[in-house]
């Protein structure tokens, strides 16, 4: 299985702290990052055999110059997917698309977006997609509809099965929020191109689950996790101040 950490995007919320630094590479508990944190993630994952992370070309090299730091023991590889610009980024299925083509990938795919920390390990959700032999994506509940409304929403059976999902929706069906954590089979790698070539949006990550459930059988794993996407600089300031208490 490979990991790709999705870490192309400009953050422009949070400036001025990403207009030099990428969002994944802000210090968040003492002088660890996101990235840090999220790495810790995947170390004790025995099946990811290589991490990607794709950038962009302004930050491509704050990545290396991370890389050349870091001392787990997975192999780590940055891919720049060329653009400069909000305004000429690829979107998150975009540099899903660039990183399948480049690789050329025939492994199970673990896609991961680099500035969430994640407050649970990832064990149990491998176990599961091992389990069903399916697509999955990460759910949770979340009560609060402003956040239900800035991310994917999704209606399940009791097996757990996508009935259906919606990115974004003003008024959403349930409270069960997808977050950016997917697993995809090696057979479906080749479909990103399919949604593309339909005139797929490239931007949000759920937008292909969305396409996909109707077309084959995707589960959901529920966790009670936190995940934490820091979009302001107050909610940087908290994360902050609250990993950096539990540091202590």
């Amino acid at each position: 299985m490979i990991a790709l950490i999705l870490a192309a995007g400009y953050a422009t919320r949070l400036y001025p702290l990403t207009k030099d630094t990428p969002k994944p590479l802000l210090p968040v508990q003492g002088s660890r990052t996101i990235l840090d944190l999220l790495m810790d993630r995947l170390e004790v994952l025995d099946e990811v055999t290589e991490v990607l992370i794709v950038t962009n070309a302004r930050f491509f090299r704050a990545f290396e110059q991370w890389h050349h730091q870091y001392r787990g023991t997975k192999p780590v590889r940055i891919l720049n997917d060329g653009t400069s610009s909000p305004e000429g980024r690829l979107g998150a299925i975009g540099d899903i698309q660039f990183a399948i083509k480049r690789e050329q990938m025939q492994d199970d795919l673990l896609v991961l977006a680099g500035d969430n920390v994640l407050g649970f390990g990832l064990e149990g959700y491998l176990n599961y997609f091992h389990k069903v032999d399916k697509d999955c994506i990460l759910v949770r509940t979340v009560d609060d509809i402003g956040e239900l409304r800035s991310v994917g929403v999704a209606e399940l059976d009791t097996e757990m099965r996508v009935l259906s999902l919606e990115e974004k929706p003003q008024a959403p069906r349930t409270n069960i929020g997808v977050f950016a954590l997917y697993i995809y089979k090696r057979s479906t790698l080749p479909l990103f191109s399919r949604y593309l070539a339909e005139g797929g949006n490239p931007d949000a990550p759920s937008y292909f689950p969305e396409w996909l459930h109707s077309r084959q059988e995707i589960r959901a794993y529920y966790t009670e996790g936190a995940i934490d996407d820091v979009g302001t600089p107050e909610a940087y300031a908290e994360m902050r101040a609250r990993l950096g208490e539990l540091a202590e």
